[in-house]
């Protein structure tokens, strides 16, 4: 596909003809990046993460998140010497891991409280598991609250286990730009919701929720809340402990930047543990894991919820990333999230918007995550047109393009830089000529 495709005059209700003023506002905006930068507090940071090759720019982080630097490393000691040298004798700290893992992204992502969070399995299983339990814990209630705007694989397992439970399920409706109205959803909680199932920040929009607020509707009816933290853990400064949160899952390849493979993590407040049965019985979640007895006994603390052998070079590559992260604060990769985004909305009014990108989602960057997404009608063209041109973002289908800037590894020259180029794919006057790929991914 040539970039031709995508000119301006080609594109329902764009200009004509390329506006002077985004190019006036590209430079103005190369003089303000310059000043962010030189004062941006998490700079150094940049430097701590493999670099991306021959001068390409990625802003999809939403997808899958930045190779830190100390990884590789870390992972041929831990297959060399752990495995390599000690053979199963270095079995032993693997059983831990799940744990291990899960309490470092408590104290330093969540918020939450040592004990509360293991990494397990994928976010489509605990989801699975953690729905099951929130019936079983409201055992009478027949109904199961979600909205269209959740993540497709987040509404096919909870349709799942309500169908497989004979559970109603109540589908809310949620702006697809603006997130879902708490009064909407304040009407459809009522005696008879068991759990209400959502996703803290869109996966298309990149609305943010109140947490604090959802659990205030929630709670006054009885029900409990399950939360998809896909898009927010790793980019917004989360308080499960805080907020009174229940429980929660997350992919852990995005902002937490643990790498492909990696497995999900899974929440559930101390208090609900005892009460939360597990329905997938592995030998990792019995009270004696290694005592081979029989009949199941669930062990009593967030342990229940591990199923099998955990996958002990997928989760080592977790630590990394949330070394940064704990060095870093998440008070700080908040604000330089909001920053980026911010930068990249003003930028692309002036300089994308006359081209026919339409923004997606809300302006307010206290209401976001950490993406913002833009509507096109050749999105899936556009998306594959820019990564012709060394860009790389995210096609939501059907129509919308998602950008999604790193906090640790992106500056806000990158930032410029995409933007400059995003103009020209936009304007026909890209000379990549032929798009690689169809920058197509899942949610």
């Amino acid at each position: 596909m040539s970039t031709a495709l995508l000119r301006a005059g080609d594109l329902p209700g764009a200009a004509v003809t390329a506006p002077e003023g985004g190019q006036a506002a590209l430079r103005k905006a190369a003089r303000r990046a310059r000043r962010l930068d030189a004062r941006d507090p998490l700079a150094p940071f940049l430097g701590r993460f493999a670099p991306v090759p021959d001068g390409r720019l990625f802003l999809d982080s939403s997808s899958l998140g930045r190779l830190p630097a100390a990884t590789p490393e870390l992972l041929d000691r831990v297959v060399r010497c752990d495995w390599g040298d000690r053979l199963a004798q270095g079995r032993a700290p693997w059983r831990d891991l799940p744990q291990r893992i899960g309490d470092r992204m408590a104290a330093t992502v969540l918020g939450a409280l040592p004990g509360e969070v293991v990494t397990a399995d994928c976010t489509c299983v605990n989801l699975y598991k953690l729905t099951v339990a929130a019936l079983d814990a409201r055992r009478g209630r027949r109904t199961v609250v979600v909205d269209d705007d959740n993540s497709p694989t987040d509404r096919y397992v909870v349709a799942g286990v309500a169908a497989e439970h004979e559970r109603a399920l109540r589908t809310v409706h949620t702006h697809p730009e603006t997130g879902l109205d708490m009064e909407t959803l304040r009407a459809a909680v009522d005696e008879d919701v068991a759990v209400v199932v959502l996703s803290l920040v869109s996966h298309r929009s990149g609305a943010l929720l109140d947490m604090a607020e959802v659990h205030g509707i929630a709670h006054a009816q009885g029900a409990l809340v399950l939360w998809d933290l896909s898009h927010a853990v790793g980019a917004v400064d989360l308080q499960l402990a805080a907020t009174g949160a229940d429980m929660a899952v997350a992919a852990t390849y995005k902002h937490l930047m643990a790498g492909p493979g990696c497995p999900a993590l899974l929440y559930v407040r101390r208090d609900l543990q005892p009460y939360a049965v597990q329905p997938v019985h592995g030998w990792y979640g019995h009270r004696e894991q290694l005592a081979g007895s029989v009949p199941y006994d669930p062990d009593p603390t967030v342990r229940r919820f591990l199923t099998g052998t955990p996958p002990a070079l997928s989760l080592a590559a977790a630590e990394p990333a949330l070394d940064l992260l704990a060095e870093a604060g998440m008070a700080a990769v908040r604000a330089k999230s909001r920053a980026l985004t911010g930068f990249l909305t003003k930028l692309a009014g002036a300089a994308l918007e006359p081209y026919g990108l339409r923004p997606a989602g809300p302006a307010d960057p206290e209401r976001r995550g950490a993406h913002v997404t833009y509507r096109h009608p050749r999105a899936g063209e556009l998306v594959a047109a820019l990564a012709g041109a060394g860009l790389f973002v995210d096609h939501v289908p059907p129509d919308r393009v998602r950008l999604s800037p790193g906090p640790l590894s992106t500056r806000f020259a990158d930032v410029l830089k995409a933007v400059s180029r995003f103009r020209e794919v936009l304007s026909g006057s890209d000379p990549a000529g032929v798009a690689a790929g169809t920058g197509e991914s899942g949610v």
